[in-house]
């Protein structure tokens, strides 16, 4: 039995639209958030990818692999130039 409440402060119109999604699968955003957290078990995480919308930023683990590949003979090396 479901005994525990979440609140979420959410856009009026976002509520609306997701309300409009779910309704036309046929459940309700409480079904919806109930998968969300299942699938979050499920895979011991966000149940999607979380990417950087910047693309001059970039991670650890690229910064990383870039690193292992010029290591490995598989990347290019550059001349830095300055600007005037």
């Amino acid at each position: 039995m479901k005994t525990n409440v979440v609140s979420v402060r959410t856009e009026p119109q976002l509520k609306s639209d997701v309300e409009k999604l779910y309704g036309s699968f046929g459940i309700t955003v409480s079904d919806a958030v109930n998968m969300f957290f299942h699938k979050s078990l499920m895979v011991g995480g966000l149940p999607f990818e979380l990417k950087l919308d910047n693309p001059y930023i970039i991670t650890k683990q690229d910064l990383d692999n870039r690193i292992n590949n010029l290591k490995s003979g598989k990347g290019e090396v550059h001349e830095i130039v300055g600007i005037d």
